[in-house]
Formats: C-alpha cells, sequence, structure tokens
C-alpha cells in the first residue's frame, strides 16, 4: 500500500500544503470506506501522473520555447541582414535608375547625332551624284582635250619638222652669209691692214684648222701671215653677221688654247655687218679689232 507521505511527495511544493489539508479535513469530516480512500488514493495518484507529464510537457515547451526564441534570434538577424542587403540593393537600384537616366540621355543625343547623320549622308549621297555627274562631264571634256592635244600635238610634230627644215634652211643661209663674209674679208683685209696698221701678208688670208697637242682640231675662220717692223705676226680672226658680247668672251678662250699652239704675236679681229657701240666698246677693251662689211 503506498502511503500518504509517499503521495505526498510527488505534488509540487506550492500543493503540499492544499493536499495535506484536504486530507487532514477528510479524515476529521468523513468517515471513509476503504474502497472509496482506495479509489481517492488512485485519483490522486493519477493527479500526481498528470502532474508529472504536465512538468514534462511544460519543459518540452520551455525547451521548444527556447528553441522557438534561438530560432527568432536567428531570424531576426537574418531579417537585418536581410534588410542591410535591400537596403544596399535599394542603394544599387537607385544608382542603377541614374545610371538608366542617364544611359537614356546618351540614347538620346545619339539617336539625335544618327539623325543628323542621317541628314548628312543623304545630302553627301546627293553631293556625291552630284560630282559623278561633274566627274563624267569632266571625263568627256578630258577625252575632248585629249583629242584636241592629240591634233595638237601632231600639229607640233608638223611645225617641228617644218622649224626644223626652216631652221636648216637658215643655217645654210647663214652659213652662206658668213662665207661671203669671210670671202670679202679675204679680198678687203690685206689692203686695210697695210695701210692702218703696217703688216704686210706673208701668207694669204684662209679658213684653217689648227691641230693641238691633245690631237683636237678648231676651225679658224680667218687666218693668215705677215710682218710688221720686220716682226712675223699671225692673223687671226672671226667672221660674224652680228657682233655679240657672248662670241667676244669664246673668242678670247679660243684665243688661249691657240696661243698654246702658236706661241707668236697675234692680231686678233672680228669681221662683222653689224655691232652696237657697247659690243664695240668691250672688244677693244679686250685687245680686238673690229672691221664692218661695208668698209670693204
Amino acid at each position: 500500500m503506498i502511503k500518504f507521505g509517499e503521495v505526498l511527495e510527488k505534488f509540487p511544493a506550492e500543493l503540499k500544503d492544499a493536499v495535506i489539508a484536504l486530507y487532514d479535513f477528510l479524515r476529521e469530516e468523513y468517515v471513509i470506506k476503504r474502497e472509496e480512500f482506495e479509489e481517492l488514493k488512485s485519483i490522486v495518484k493519477s493527479l500526481a501522473i498528470a502532474q508529472e507529464k504536465t512538468e514534462k510537457q511544460l519543459n518540452e515547451l520551455t525547451i521548444a520555447q527556447q528553441k522557438t526564441e534561438e530560432r527568432l534570434n536567428q531570424l531576426a538577424e537574418a531579417q537585418r541582414k536581410t534588410e542591410e542587403r535591400l537596403n544596399q540593393l535599394t542603394e544599387r537600384v537607385n544608382q542603377l535608375a541614374i545610371a538608366q537616366q542617364k544611359t537614356e540621355e546618351r540614347l538620346n543625343q545619339l539617336t539625335e547625332r544618327v539623325n543628323q547623320l542621317t541628314i548628312a549622308q543623304q545630302k553627301t549621297e546627293e553631293r556625291l551624284n552630284q560630282l559623278t555627274i561633274a566627274q563624267q562631264k569632266t571625263e568627256e571634256r578630258l577625252n575632248q582635250l585629249a583629242e584636241a592635244q592629240r591634233k595638237t600635238e601632231e600639229e607640233l610634230r608638223s611645225l617641228t619638222k617644218t622649224v626644223k627644215n626652216i631652221q636648216k634652211e637658215l643655217g645654210g643661209i647663214s652659213h652662206s652669209i658668213g662665207f661671203d663674209l669671210e670671202n670679202q674679208a679675204y679680198k678687203a683685209l690685206p689692203k686695210i691692214l697695210k695701210e692702218r696698221h703696217g703688216i704686210d701678208l706673208t701668207e694669204r688670208l684662209l679658213r684653217k684648222f689648227i691641230e693641238y697637242p691633245d690631237g683636237q682640231e678648231e676651225e679658224i675662220n680667218i687666218y693668215g701671215k705677215g710682218k710688221k717692223d720686220g716682226e712675223e705676226i699671225y692673223i687671226i680672226g672671226e667672221a660674224k653677221t652680228h657682233l655679240k658680247l657672248k662670241d667676244i668672251d669664246i673668242f678670247k678662250k679660243r684665243l688661249e688654247r691657240i696661243n698654246k699652239s702658236i706661241p707668236h704675236k697675234k692680231f686678233s679681229l672680228f669681221v662683222v655687218h653689224s655691232c652696237s657701240p657697247k659690243i664695240l666698246k668691250y672688244a677693244e677693251e679686250n685687245g680686238f679689232f673690229v672691221f664692218f662689211s661695208y668698209e670693204f
């Protein structure tokens, strides 16, 4: 038989006094049969067992409550991190929105630029078409010019041929005039040289080639020998239709070469049809005598 004290220990401290009081009240106020008492003990035992289960459930609930609180704390931390992440995402979205706005502005600018370029391209194509037409006209004009150039070249070749023939004829005439002037000089100079300069010719005047030591030859228009005051003198001269400054300079260089082959005293002269006073003075300053054809 379970004793009252054993049963009493199963109650929590805050119920023990109430159970003892109930026990004393029942014992004093009521006469309980053994069967009833046994039933009462069974009820009390059931209450004790139920109390144990209740405490166990309370403990389980307490542990569950702790786990729940821990979970809630974890959820709160996760919520906090989520909110921080959301704040970051919100900031990023704002930044992206601003960037998107700038992108749209840039796209609008690019669109405007593309439209401008399209218009410019159209104008360029129109200009190219105009240039193409102008180029075609230019090519046609060039072809015409090329044909005209070809005809001009043919005419120039013909004219060049004619000029060469004229030059040849003029050269022949010039040579004829030059030879005629030389022939006149051969006949008239002996007397003039005698009368004006006291030179007696010992060899007649003629056209002569002088050969230099190096084998080269040079033609002299007027060549002859004479004597003046008993001294031998060489007559060296040029016949020019119209005496020019460069003729005098060229003749000076020729005389320098001749002096190396004929190291004798010389009488240098020009026989001309015409000569300006300035050229005449220049010739005389360089030691050349000038005789005019009208003197012959």
